[in-house]
């Protein structure tokens, strides 16, 4: 029995930071996963900009709200879902994903909380587990599934490596040059051929 475990942003999505670092007009906050693996690091020094400038979540759910899926994503996953389950795992928030959950079809996500004081600042963050990628990776193995992984970023890896397939999908040459022998690929039906065939379906 097999589910598949993907990365949201990135891989699905645009990167949420990166599009609300071109509407605030912040460069810095183009930062991600991809350039920090230090995932604790990485959010404390996002949210340190975000008070240095006065900018809460409504600033940012107003960004989101006009960000779509990337061609050609809800397609996939309409396809994926199709033959097999599907999760998405992934290191934003409830109060981020939420919109972007119904543009892809509703699939299943895990992913972390935001802490927002009443004037909407936010406060903090509260992951869902530690390790939170791996950790929902053995659990599923643990229940009797055999997982198929894809993801772009340094936090994506543990989970890739740790499944049936595992498979880098859109990620940057860095990250492709330090790890090899993980299959890389940069569309969504080079990504389906590579599920497919850890399934035996092709």
């Amino acid at each position: 029995m097999f589910i598949t475990c993907l990365d949201l942003e990135g891989v699905l999505v645009p990167e949420i930071w990166i599009a609300f670092a071109e509407a605030s007009g912040i460069p810095e906050l183009r930062r991600t996963t991809r350039d920090e693996p230090d995932y604790d690091k990485l959010m404390r020094w996002r949210l340190g900009i975000l008070r240095e400038h006065g900018l809460g979540l409504k600033e940012i759910q107003a960004t989101i709200a006009k960000i779509d899926p990337m061609p050609g994503a809800k397609e996939f996953m309409d396809e994926l879902r199709s033959f097999t389950q599907a999760v998405i795992l992934s290191d934003t928030f409830t109060q981020f994903a939420q919109p972007l959950m119904e543009k892809l079809g509703r699939p299943a996500i895990f992913c972390n909380e935001l802490t927002v004081a009443p004037d909407g600042e936010i406060t903090g963050y509260r992951l869902r587990c530690e390790q939170t990628k791996l950790t929902t990776v053995r659990a599923l193995q643990s229940c009797g599934f055999e997982t198929i992984a894809a993801g772009d970023s340094f936090n994506d890896l543990a989970m890739i490596r740790a499944s049936r397939g595992g498979f880098l999908f859109r990620a940057p040459e860095s990250i492709r040059a330090d790890n090899p022998n993980i299959p890389a690929c940069e569309t969504y039906d080079e990504l389906m051929a590579h599920i497919k065939r850890t399934m035996g379906l092709g």
